[in-house]
């Protein structure tokens, strides 16, 4: 959530950041300034009610000692008056602080100087290619046929049990799937990282705090007995965990990495883009989050899309980091690094992970503020990536190391799977 004070003091160049962002609704900038002021009316007003209140009651005291009842029963009438005024006040400016929230929290985040302009995807700037892309043999196939080829994923039962894009993995495909998992857990942790293991289901607040709510509420599943949401990301539980708090300014930076199932109806998905593995409604991923100093956020951004593109290299595949455009970046975003690795048996460019500063975006909403040397409380910066998320890495991983004699995996993965390769039922 954007502070009002920088709504207030840099209202042109908000609207600048706003329109890169291809936001249309900047006349909610004024709204939210023109709230602020007539809170701040209310409360000047309810301010200087209370004051007369309190000094007429010293007053009252004062004649009351000194046996002056006619006096301090004038001033009684005085008091009474302005006391009817404070709870309408109060009432007010309740009205007014719940649409000045309502107003601030359509507006996303502003983003930073280095991205890009634009509107669309393909207006997104290429920071860097790694990794060879592989010569395929003449009958190499795409991801969905070498499922069925090696029994690992069964779609159809998936879609009996529960519906369409909730895959079921099987045998070696089940395997395969808990191999990663715990091979990104151990990357992660190696490099500092806590691991935590969170709830896979969140309340309103938590879904507000870090921006899901009220941007993308068509996209979660609600459990709506309880008023629950399914997590689209571990970005949701993990971030929460540092809701309300203030942290010392020795604790920083807090990292934190966590597997979960990840929820996502996507609505509206159809077509050849969203065939196999390439997109579901559930899916495994690996997340890592930190809490930093602002004035280090920048530092650790690059550091966590180095952390991210040294895992995609382990795993021997090739892949590009994209700095997204304006148009193109996520509501809550100060900036946005994609990585895509390339699908070989596709012949295209698969999105399997997101790097991101949300500046104070999510640490304002969610009240986590640390103190600083000078005792100064205020708000840490939040940054969080997959590493990685795990169905477009699968499918990558099956298409672009197929042989004629079984599907080969990169060294690191060896140890996890107990095989250097995943052979054909026979």
């Amino acid at each position: 959530m954007l502070q009002v004070q920088v709504l207030r003091n840099n209202t042109a160049e908000v609207k600048k950041k706003l329109a890169l962002k291809q936001f249309k609704q900047l006349e909610l900038v004024d709204q939210v300034v023109s709230l602020d002021d007539e809170r701040k009316k209310l409360q000047a007003d309810f301010d200087q009610t209370q004051a007369k209140v309190n000094a007429a009651s010293k007053e009252i005291g004062k004649y009351m000692a000194a046996g002056n009842q006619a006096e301090a029963d004038s001033i009684k009438s005085n008091v009474a008056a302005w006391k009817a005024l404070l709870e309408p006040l109060k009432d007010q400016m309740a009205i007014v602080e719940k649409e000045l929230l309502a107003t601030l929290v359509l507006l996303p985040n502003l983003p930073a100087d280095a991205v890009p302009e634009g509107k669309t995807p393909e207006e997104n700037v290429v920071v860097r290619e790694g990794g060879l892309k592989p010569d395929l043999y003449a009958g190499a196939v795409p991801h969905w046929d070498l499922i069925k080829t090696y029994d690992l994923v069964d779609f159809e039962t998936g879609a009996k049990i529960t519906g369409s894009g909730f895959p079921l993995y099987k045998g070696k495909g089940a395997k395969l799937q808990r191999a990663l998992i715990q091979y990104f857990l151990d990357y992660n942790t190696d490099a500092g990282y806590t691991e935590y293991l969170p709830p896979y289901l969140v309340n309103e607040a938590s879904a507000f705090a870090t921006g899901q709510l009220p941007d993308k509420e068509g996209q979660m599943y609600h459990a709506t007995a309880d008023n629950y949401y399914l997590i689209p990301t571990a970005e949701v539980p993990v971030t929460n965990i540092y809701r309300d708090t203030i942290v010392k300014e020795s604790e920083l930076p807090i990292k934190m990495t966590a597997y979960t199932p990840c929820f996502r109806r996507e609505a509206g998905s159809f077509g050849k883009d969203v065939r196999g593995l390439n997109r579901v409604h559930q899916f495994d991923k690996v997340e890592v989050i930190q809490i930093v100093a602002p004035e280090t956020s920048y530092a650790v951004l690059d550091e966590m899309v180095l952390h991210v593109e040294q895992l995609l290299q382990s795993l021997q595949l090739p892949y590009r980091i994209l700095r997204l455009c304006g148009g193109d970046m996520g509501f809550t975003s100060a900036i946005t690094y994609d990585f895509e690795v390339f699908s070989a048996a596709q012949e295209r460019w698969l999105e399997v992970s997101s790097v991101s500063n949300f500046e104070s975006y999510q640490t304002n909403r969610m009240k986590c503020r640390y103190k600083d040397a000078t005792g100064k409380t205020q708000f840490t910066h939040s940054l969080n990536g997959s590493s990685l998320a795990l169905p477009r890495i699968v499918a990558c991983l099956l298409e672009n190391n197929q042989t004629p004699d079984g599907i080969l995996l990169p060294e690191v993965l060896h140890k996890y799977f107990g095989n250097n390769k995943i052979l054909k039922i026979k």
